[in-house]
């Protein structure tokens, strides 16, 4: 008599990540030379946008996640508009080692994340008498990467005697 042992003993459980909740916690839109701002122009403005996120554990598999948005439209000197918006979201996430836990949150979350909060800053362009602004996509490996490095430096700095 042979033994069969169920297919799924002795496999490694797959990581998941499942979306609890996603939200807006702060969106603030300002176009402090409305209406000139919205007058036909010979250029578009010159747009930046800077991304950031924050992680922090709420209990065992749940994470609370924040993509941060910040646009700056100008031309020259003026302000044409800004945006900044602060987009959560509430995860749990299973099946991930320990020691590989904060790049997954910190790059899957936000990736999960990031669709949404282009729209709603598309959306709040649009509703600020702008043509919607379709933000690029972001490898948020390499973001995640330049935080390590920051990081890393800003700890050397730190352990360096005066």
């Amino acid at each position: 008599m042979s033994s069969v042992e169920p297919e799924n003993e002795g496999a490694q459980l797959q990581p998941a990540i499942s979306v609890i909740a996603q939200y807006v916690k702060d969106l603030s839109f300002e176009n402090p030379k409305a209406p000139e701002s919205l007058r036909p122009r010979e250029s578009g403005p010159q747009i930046a946008v800077g991304v950031n996120v924050s992680s922090r554990q709420r209990s065992g598999s749940e994470f609370e996640v924040d993509l941060r948005i910040d646009v700056s439209a100008k031309s020259g000197d003026d302000v044409v508009f800004n945006i900044e918006l602060l987009y959560g979201g509430l995860f749990t996430v299973q099946n991930v080692p320990q020691q590989h836990l904060h790049p997954f949150v910190n790059i899957e979350c936000p990736r999960l994340l990031f669709p949404f909060a282009r729209q709603v800053v598309a959306d709040a362009a649009l509703r600020g008498g702008f043509p919607p602004l379709m933000i690029d996509p972001i490898d948020f490996v390499q973001l995640y990467q330049q935080y390590m490095v920051r990081l890393q430096q800003a700890q050397q700095q730190q352990s360096q005697p005066n």
